[in-house]
């Protein structure tokens, strides 16, 4: 892949182990975070399960293991907007993949002060970036990590389709309309609003925009961040970056109670890392010169809802289910049914939850079990004002 790929937020859980994949394809790979995550894990008193390093190390690391070069620029997409827009014109990336986002829904229901701080993260950093690529009159295909929470949880009745409804009336093949988003948190919030901006740029100024309504990942490591510990990727296991089935796999590992929010019958869509990964790699490569409209993706492969998963993983294990009050604002029993045709069509080939899978993962966050903090499992706030 003779392409160079912008890579934000490549720190982060999920940028980190997509840089190394690109790299690793032959790109030319540029990383731009402002550590955020990791002064969140400051703020919080939190720790990653896997220890993680430095950013000079991670990239000296591989560079030794692979013999190819990831450059990195400390840029905050809000502040920053010059030095991110010299950025753009140096480099000019063929494809940019945007997760320069606050990824928790908990945290962004935390307090004032966190929910601020999401929606102006998110929602300017994001405006920046297509600003930016607008006016630089770029010609850079735009990836964009959003969520299936989108569509809201609590009163879905239809399969979801992935991202647009037909105008009923309508016969012409190129009137659509997002589907009614229904947020659930302040950060889902933002991911409806970044559609908006996305809709905006795409009919005001032609950016090449594709957007991966992305379910829960699960999992933690890929072939790259296994081949030395200076490429860990974090493990996230706390209540309020800990996605639910990593965090029943640590309370597994740990023999903390399963803890499980309400009844359970919450449903949710899931994804493996590795899977999630090689959806960008697809999208990127199969990357179209002209856009018909933003292109939207539902990147999930299957539905379970959380009491299913807890009963999975306390058959493998023997650890007990415990019941807690939800601290969400959500109905705690749903339907959720999506299409899944657009990644599938590019040729993504879906690794599903299993016992084995569930049992490797246990095995390899058992070696960190040392690591764990069981005071920061719980939830440290409820949704409610």
């Amino acid at each position: 892949m003779k392409k160079n790929i912008m890579i934000l937020g490549g720190d982060g859980f999920c940028g980190w182990p997509t840089a190394l994949r690109f790299s690793k394809l032959g790109a030319n790979v540029l990383i731009i975070d402002n550590f955020s995550r990791r002064s969140i894990d400051a703020e919080l008193g939190l720790n990653s399960l896997i220890p993680i390093f430095e950013m000079d190390v991670r990239l000296s690391a591989w560079k030794k293991i692979s013999g190819n070069s990831i450059q990195f620029r400390k840029i905050d997409l809000v502040k920053d907007v010059e030095l991110l827009k010299e950025c753009l014109r140096e480099f000019k990336p063929d494809a940019i993949i945007h997760f320069a986002e606050q990824r928790s829904a908990p945290y962004s229901m935390l307090g004032f002060d966190q929910a601020c701080y999401t929606v102006n993260n998110n929602i300017t950093g994001t405006h920046n970036l297509l600003c930016a690529v607008a006016h630089l009159k770029l010609h850079t295909h735009i990836v964009h990590l959003g969520t299936m929470g989108v569509y809201g949880y609590d009163s879905i009745s239809n399969k979801l389709p992935e991202g647009y409804l037909k105008i009923a009336g309508c016969d012409r093949d190129d009137k659509y309309v997002l589907h009614p988003m229904d947020p659930g948190s302040i950060y889902h919030m933002t991911k409806s609003l970044d559609q908006l901006l996305f809709q905006f740029y795409f009919k005001n100024y032609n950016l090449r925009i594709s957007d991966l309504h992305q379910g829960i990942i699960w999992g933690g490591f890929t072939e790259e961040t296994m081949e030395a510990k200076e490429l860990s990727n974090r493990f996230d296991y706390d209540g309020e970056y800990g996605t639910v089935l990593n965090r029943f796999i640590v309370q597994a590992a740990s023999g903390y109670p399963l803890t499980v929010y309400g009844s359970g019958g919450q449903k949710r869509a899931f994804i493996n890392l590795r899977d999630s990964i090689k959806a960008f790699e697809l999208v990127v490569k199969n990357s179209k010169n002209v856009f018909s409209k933003v292109e939207i993706y539902n990147q999930a492969t299957e539905v379970h809802s959380v009491i299913s998963l807890a009963k999975i993983i306390s058959d493998c294990t023997g650890v007990k289910i415990q019941k807690v009050e939800n601290p969400r604002i959500e109905n705690e029993k749903n339907n959720l049914d999506f299409e899944f045709k657009n990644l599938p069509s590019l040729g993504l080939i879906s690794t599903l939850l299993s016992k084995e899978g569930i049992m490797e993962l246990i095995e390899f966050t058992s070696k960190y079990k040392n690591n764990i903090n069981t005071k920061k499992i719980p939830s440290n706030g409820t949704w409610k004002v």
